[in-house]
């Protein structure tokens, strides 16, 4: 349980940390888009090592297949109905892909840790935290800009970071029991929505901030989340 609370306070605590450094700190154009493209590369290698393999491997291909759709579809159709009611800067869309992939994603995490060590899920929960500083610092940041109060802002991502505690938490106590082929489907569904994030926000994000350079801090992103998988066993 110890383990559990540690690994869930520094994920969702990097939810926090990134929005009040995007709402009360500095943070460049060029920076912004740096990291997030950082964090892009990380949760590139991550998804497909830490959550679609481990469910092709330990169920089946079509529960992989499933899950990947349902959670592309879900995160596209929310960040279609977000980019009607708030202009495509404000931010929206980084926290709907954060709370989409990071609910399952979450879920998965608590899941993984029954049983385990620390270090056997450092590639997962380190690819998270890489992910979540620089979105929720970006994301904070956007939305700050486009009018809304710092206070209701730093409220929301704060909400949003015991959301994502909580779902950890009930994954590790609750799912315990749960078939290989119902975690597999959350675990895909995450990477679903990750993959669709990635593609509509946080890439074409980090070259509008960044250009060229966002292609070296995707390679970066990638080569960490590497050897934290290395560190992991993963």
């Amino acid at each position: 349980m110890l383990t559990l609370l540690a690994v869930v306070f520094v994920v969702s605590g990097a939810l926090i940390a990134g929005a009040a450094w995007g709402i009360y700190g500095h943070l460049s154009k060029k920076l912004e888009g740096f990291l997030v493209a950082l964090a892009g590369g990380a949760l590139l290698l991550s998804v497909t090592t830490e959550l679609i393999q481990p469910s092709i491997e330990k169920s089946s291909l079509l529960h992989a297949m499933l899950g990947v759709a349902a959670g592309a579809l879900v995160f596209t159709v929310t960040d279609y109905l977000i980019d009607e009611r708030w202009n495509s800067e404000s931010g929206g869309g980084l926290l709907a892909a954060i709370t989409l992939d990071g609910i399952p994603e979450n879920l998965a995490l608590g899941v993984a840790l029954i049983g385990a060590s620390s270090m056997e899920v450092a590639a997962l929960a380190g690819s998270i935290l890489l992910s979540n500083l620089p979105e929720a610092a970006g994301g904070a940041k956007s939305m700050a800009e486009a009018g809304r109060s710092r206070g209701r802002v730093m409220l929301l991502w704060i909400a949003t970071a015991a959301l994502l505690s909580a779902a950890a938490i009930f994954g590790n106590m609750l799912l315990d029991e749960a078939g290989e082929g119902t975690l597999a489907i959350i675990r895909c569904f995450a990477a679903g929505a990750v993959v669709a994030s990635l593609a509509t926000e946080v890439f074409p994000k980090a070259y509008r901030e960044d250009a060229h350079l966002a292609g070296v801090a995707t390679a970066i992103g990638v080569i960490l989340a590497f050897v934290l998988g290395s560190l992991g066993g993963g």
